[in-house]
C-alpha cells in the first residue's frame, strides 16, 4: 500500500481550506511552501500584518496568529490547520485551551532517506513517558491511520535486543515494557510487532513505530529528518479537527499542508 500516493490523491480530492501559522522568522520559506502547495488546498496565510505585505495567496491579519489559526479552526471558517512556523509552546497550548484537551497526542509521518513512508510517534519531548501514554497514543494512532484507508501494522520499539537482557536495568525495563504494548495491542486487535531496538526492521515490516519514549522519539526524528536524508509530513493532533504540527527546523510546508487536506475528509 503506497501511504504517500494515499495522501496525495486524498489531498487532491479533496482541496480543502487549510489555514497556515506564520511566524516572524523568515515568513517568506511559509509562503513558498503555500504556494507549491496550492494543487491540494486553498491556503490561508494567517499572520502579522508586518510580515505578510506584498503575498499573493489569502491573508487573515492578527496580532495573535497563534489564536486567529485556532479559532479559524473551530468556527470552521477553515477545514484544518497547520501551525507552520508559530511557537510550538504557545500554538499548541491555545490548541488545548480552546478545544478542552487535557493532554496532546501527535503522530508523524516520516520518509526514511531512500523514501520509506511511515508514522512514528511519539515525538514530543513530554510525550509517552509511561507504558498506559505510549499504549493509548498507539490506539489513537491507529485509529487516525484508518481515516486515510490504511490497515495500521504497529512496529513497537525499545532498549535493546532480547539477548541483552542482564546489562542493564534499564534496558530490560524497557523490553518489557516493549513487550506488554505489543501484546496489549494484539488482544485489541492490532497487529503489532515488538521490533526491540532493531529500527531496521521495524522501518522494513511496519507502517506505525512506536518509540520507547518522547524524548528518543524527538532524537530519533531529529537524526532521521534533520542530518540522516530523511524527511517529515508534520505531526497531525490527534483529535476531531484537523490541526498537523510542523517543526520549524524543516523548511517545505507544503507536505504539511497536503497531510492537512487529506484528513479532511
Amino acid at each position: 500500500m503506497d501511504i504517500l500516493k494515499i495522501i496525495h490523491d486524498c489531498a487532491t480530492s479533496n482541496h480543502a481550506r487549510i489555514g497556515i501559522g506564520v511566524g516572524s522568522k523568515n515568513p517568506g520559506e511559509v509562503v513558498k511552501g503555500a504556494e507549491k502547495a496550492s494543487e491540494f488546498a486553498d491556503v490561508v496565510l494567517v499572520g502579522r500584518e508586518e510580515d505578510l505585505r506584498g503575498f499573493n495567496l489569502e491573508v487573515a491579519y492578527s496580532e495573535d496568529p497563534p489564536r486567529t489559526l485556532v479559532e479559524l479552526l473551530a468556527s470552521g471558517e477553515i477545514d484544518g490547520a497547520v501551525r507552520g512556523s508559530l511557537g510550538s509552546k504557545t500554538t499548541l497550548g491555545v490548541l488545548k485551551e480552546r478545544f478542552g484537551l487535557e493532554r496532546l497526542y501527535r503522530v508523524s509521518l516520516l520518509t526514511s532517506s531512500d523514501g520509506a513512508p511511515f508514522f512514528f510517534a511519539p515525538v514530543g519531548i513530554d510525550e509517552g513517558e509511561t507504558i498506559a501514554d505510549r499504549l493509548v497514543l498507539a490506539e489513537k494512532g491507529c485509529g487516525f491511520i484508518k481515516r486515510l484507508g490504511i490497515t495500521p501494522r504497529v512496529g513497537v520499539l525499545s532498549g535493546g535486543r532480547f539477548d541483552d537482557i542482564g546489562r542493564s536495568h534499564a534496558v530490560d525495563q524497557s523490553l518489557a515494557e516493549g513487550e506488554f504494548i505489543a501484546a496489549s495491542l494484539q488482544r485489541a486487535g492490532v497487529d503489532a510487532t515488538h521490533c526491540t531496538v532493531l529500527v531496521e526492521d521495524a522501518v522494513r515490516n511496519a507502517n506505525f513505530i512506536i518509540a520507547p519514549s518522547g524524548i528518543t522519539g524527538n532524537l530519533m526524528y531529529r537524526a532521521l529528518v534533520l542530518i540522516g536524508g530523511g524527511d517529515g509530513f508534520g505531526a497531525p493532533v490527534l483529535m476531531n479537527h484537523v490541526f498537523v504540527d510542523t517543526s520549524r527546523a524543516k523548511g517545505d510546508y507544503s507536505k504539511p499542508i497536503m497531510l492537512a487536506s487529506a484528513l479532511t475528509k
